[in-house]
């Protein structure tokens, strides 16, 4: 079991003030973006997530786990005792190699496993891979997806509108359709839609899109293999401040100012959205599937 780290994101304290608030400077990124170059750095829970045991033992594949809240699961999960894989593409290398490092220093077993999930052999390779090498897989946490934004429709290339569909659902589809068969009773997959999917911004068609169809599909899966006492939920995140923002993901202008629309006047941090998805890959959880849970700064879901 971990030793507590400090900052103790546990102590009683005002959520308005507990992370950083607008303005943020300027800082632009190429797509998919280095998290370790952003200002303010992300907390994932590097320094502040304290593990109590409640996945050892338990094998878990995370897409998108070198950064954001992908990596804010990875570190969380290896926290709590879990064997996890990760997934990322190559350019991201840098941003993994700290997840590796933060996992094995849990003495739990990393595996990393770059590549790009718009192909459809790879992810059932990946899946099969994690299951192989972890020696079982009972958690299935897809995290990685692309957002792009455009101002206007005319702008969204076929292209863009392909690989936003590749990336958030059809990998999302691949990866359940190869890991349910070698998953056990009792293993989750937790899915990541977003605010999007009820209240879509006008510069983000085709990402809103895919994540209104996360829902449709959560919930359509989970009805699928709860006879196989498998469970299948989703979080649904507001503004997180994670790279996908500065890379693309938002216009380069709203990134000084981003969150502040949201009534606690900031964006989430990864690092709040990781106990979600530990409470959903546990035993905790065993009576809910099929439900999507907001971490959204006090816009509520639907």
């Amino acid at each position: 079991m971990s030793t507590r780290r400090e900052p103790n994101q546990y102590a009683m304290q005002n959520p308005l003030t507990q992370y950083p608030r607008p303005p943020f400077p300027d800082q632009p990124q190429s797509p998919p973006g280095i998290d370790q170059d952003m200002v303010p750095k992300p907390d994932h829970g590097e320094k502040s997530y304290q593990g109590f045991g409640r996945l050892e033992g338990r094998k878990a594949l995370i897409t998108g786990g070198d950064s954001g809240i992908g990596r804010a699961a990875a570190i969380a999960y290896a926290r709590e005792g879990a064997d996890v894989a990760i997934n990322y593409l190559p350019s991201e290398e840098r941003d993994a190699r700290q997840v590796i490092e933060l996992i094995e220093a849990e003495g739990r077993k990393a595996i990393a496993i770059p590549g790009d999930l718009k192909d459809e052999a790879f992810c059932v390779q990946l899946v099969r891979s994690a299951h192989e090498q972890l020696s079982g897989l009972d958690i299935l946490v897809n995290v990685a997806g692309k957002q792009e934004a455009q101002k206007d429709l005319a702008d969204i290339t076929t292209a863009q509108f392909d690989d936003t569909m590749k990336t958030n659902i059809y990998a999302m589809f691949w990866l359940c359709k190869t890991a349910v068969p070698l998953m056990p009773a009792g293993a989750t997959v937790i899915n990541t839609a977003s605010i999007q999917s009820y209240d879509p911004s006008a510069t983000l068609l085709d990402y809103a899109t895919t994540k209104a169809a996360i829902v449709a599909f959560t919930k359509a899966l989970a009805g699928q293999v709860i006879g196989k006492g498998i469970r299948v939920n989703a979080v649904a995140p507001g503004p997180i401040w994670t790279v996908l923002q500065p890379s693309g993901g938002q216009p380069q202008e709203k990134i000084p100012t981003f969150g502040s629309q949201v009534p606690m006047k900031r964006p989430g941090q990864p690092a709040e959205c990781a106990p979600l998805y530990v409470l959903l890959a546990s035993q905790e959880s065993s009576y809910i599937t099929g439900e999507v849970f907001g971490v959204t700064g006090g816009n509520p879901l639907p």
